[in-house]
């Protein structure tokens, strides 16, 4: 089903979906084919196109893999690093991360019984490497990803991007049969049908906060 979105409402409406993830039912392959045909469309540095595409299907490897994640994002939640207990004097965005936490929590404990999931991988490894190494290479997958996403959202399947996984990268690799010495994983994204398609644009800060004209 094409929800027939214009590419505004497409833009302002591709949200980050755990919650409304539906867990029963099944997504064709062939439609994640279609994604991913329109995904690799996208700009890639020096037309190199080393994406690859790991889609997972199987119950075990996902179950698997979900587990990994959910080790991670305890880590992450309970380290100095983690956004979640940051406080916030804004009222309503401390309402709207309060929401955030609870379904991030949500897809950390389910994340295993989502239907697909999905690992873009580029050729290469930027491992200390300086950042602007770093950025050549993920500029080359991450347009495709999010394109991935935004063809999902279009054909009502909620994505959501996630990294979490990345903590135990080797070990996903193994269960996969990624060769980890010369592939990287980029991010790892659930891929379900959702509960309605009546995402909203999300709130933002005021542009005048973050636009900076001829310099800082």
């Amino acid at each position: 089903m094409r929800l027939e979105l214009s590419s505004d409402e497409l833009l302002t409406t591709t949200r980050s979906v755990r919650k409304r993830l539906d867990l029963e039912r099944e997504v064709p392959e062939s439609l994640v084919r279609e994604c991913i045909e329109l995904a690799v469309q996208a700009p890639t540095g020096s037309n190199r196109q080393g994406w690859h595409w790991v889609v997972v299907t199987d119950a075990d490897k996902r179950q698997a893999i979900g587990e990994l994640y959910r080790q991670a994002f305890e880590v992450y939640r309970n380290s100095p690093l983690s956004t979640f207990g940051v406080p916030l004097h804004d009222p309503e965005r401390a309402r709207t991360q309060e929401r955030v936490v609870d379904s991030a929590q949500y897809l950390a404990d389910h994340m295993g019984e989502v239907p697909v999931l999905v690992i873009p991988c580029l050729e290469g490894r930027v491992d200390n490497l300086p950042s602007f190494a770093s950025a050549s290479l993920w500029g080359s997958l991450f347009p495709a990803a999010w394109s991935f996403m935004l063809a999902a959202r279009d054909r009502g399947l909620g994505t959501c991007w996630t990294t979490l996984h990345l903590m135990h990268e080797q070990a996903v690799a193994d269960i996969l049969g990624i060769p980890f010495a010369d592939v990287a994983q980029g991010l790892l994204t659930p891929v379900a049908y959702t509960t309605g398609t009546d995402f909203r644009p999300a709130p933002r800060s005021n542009l005048d906060e973050v636009i900076h004209v001829d310099g800082w």
